[in-house]
């Protein structure tokens, strides 16, 4: 018999046990091999405004596409995360919030 799909997606009853998964196996620890040219991809994280657009789902496709391929191609690639990117967004949360809290 069929097992009918959840309405919607929880991700508590998956989540945990897939990262489980990755942790067990390593998934994301780096080696360094000497052997191979060296390739790497700083990932900056979502700023801090929190509002994500189709242009960061098209730079992390992006960045996935490249990663991938120069490992295929022989490469030592990490696909590393990084640091904020986004200084005048970050700025003017802190400059909103220092205003709401009466420093100018």
């Amino acid at each position: 018999m069929a097992k009918e799909l959840a309405k919607s997606y929880s991700p508590k009853d998956f989540e945990d046990r897939i990262y489980k998964y990755w942790m067990d196996g390593n998934c994301f620890r780096a080696e360094v091999d000497s052997k191979k040219k060296p390739y790497t991809i700083v990932i900056p994280p979502p700023n801090i405004t929190g509002q994500l657009h189709m242009g960061h789902a098209l730079d992390e496709t992006l960045q996935d596409i490249l990663i991938r391929y120069k490992r295929m191609s022989g490469y030592s690639a990490l696909w590393l995360p990084g640091t904020d990117h986004a200084a005048i967004a970050t700025e003017a949360k802190i400059v909103e919030d220092m205003k709401k809290d009466g420093v100018t």
